[in-house]
């Protein structure tokens, strides 16, 4: 009787421990995907913080009284310093706002903020209103006028604006053949406004007409059709779903308006001007950057005030998006 010779049976390899190696894999790769993540964002992040950040907290804090560190420079060109005792200091604030030229120029440039807002997003609204509910070639060409500033340096919009308006310019040679006495517009605040009108406007053409075309026709035709009218059709309908870009219009406009230097440089007059023209005189002329920073932080908080109404707008707007996803 013959037998199979005994083979000894093969070793079984352990059982992989499959969960926990699952886990450690999982985890690893999103350590990958949270490293790609920061690795691909850090460019950007980097020039913010250096061009950005860091002077910004260097200014506020020379404004405060540190004049030491990044600021000794401008302290040593400085013809007059406020320094703190270790302890934040108020008193170039307090110096400024003691000042009747500042508080005139502050509020110079808040009105002038004011008005640009208004005028330019009533007349953006003007005229895409007209180029959506008309629809003809006139309205296109508006449109088109009205976004030509965009592609004109200001520099060049300023200096035509302010020849255009001088009284030895077409404003008051029109004003002389009609016989009409026109006061000249340039080395005034109201010419700062016309100015600040036509660097704003393009913009904000272009984006309140962007949120009045992506309104439903049948929305429109449905409330014609529900009896309502045309102005009640555009207050109750079109203006609630383009209040996002309004807002966003405003908002961009009136920090962009709050932080000019060239146009009111170059078309308004020495005194009053705005806070824009105010710092680069007190920095370069007075030699005083201590006070001239501490104006800068007056704009940058008057603009963080703005910029509220530009983060609830993107808030309303995410929160519309999700509904509507959902």
């Amino acid at each position: 009787m013959m037998t199979s010779p005994k083979t000894s049976p093969e070793p079984v390899p352990d059982a992989p421990d499959t969960p926990l190696r699952a886990r450690d894999s999982a985890w690893g790769r999103r350590l990958r995907r949270v490293g790609l993540g920061w690795l691909m964002v850090s460019p950007p992040v980097l020039v913010m913080v250096v061009f950005i950040g860091i002077p910004v907290v260097s200014g506020i804090l020379f404004s405060l009284g540190y004049t030491g560190g990044a600021n000794s420079m401008a302290t040593t060109l400085s013809l007059s310093v406020l320094q703190n005792g270790g302890s934040p200091t108020f008193d170039v604030f307090g110096k400024i706002f003691a000042d009747p030229a500042f508080v005139r120029d502050l509020w110079v440039t808040i009105t002038v903020t004011v008005v640009t807002v208004a005028v330019v997003t009533v007349v953006a609204w003007a005229i895409a209103l007209y180029a959506r509910l008309s629809g003809s070639r006139w309205g296109q060409i508006l449109t088109g006028i009205a976004i030509v500033p965009l592609f004109i340096p200001v520099v060049i919009g300023a200096y035509a604006i302010r020849n255009f308006y001088l009284a030895t310019g077409f404003w008051g040679s029109a004003g002389q053949l009609l016989g009409l006495d026109l006061s000249p517009l340039s080395y005034h605040t109201s010419g700062i406004i016309v100015g600040q009108i036509w660097v704003s406007l393009p913009f904000a053409v272009l984006l309140i007409s962007s949120g009045v075309a992506s309104v439903p026709d049948a929305l429109i035709h449905a409330a014609r059709d529900a009896g309502a009218s045309m102005s009640r059709t555009v207050w109750s309908v079109m203006l609630p779903m383009a209040t996002v870009p309004t807002v966003i219009v405003a908002t961009f406009t009136g920090v962009g308006v709050l932080g000019s230097f060239t146009v009111p440089f170059m078309i308004g007059p020495a005194s009053p001007t705005m806070l824009g023209v105010d710092m680069q005189t007190n920095y370069t002329a007075y030699l005083l950057p201590q006070d001239a920073q501490a104006m800068a932080v007056v704009v940058f908080a008057l603009a963080i005030l703005i910029g509220w109404a530009y983060v609830w707008a993107n808030a309303r707007q995410a929160r519309s998006s999700s509904v509507v996803g959902s």
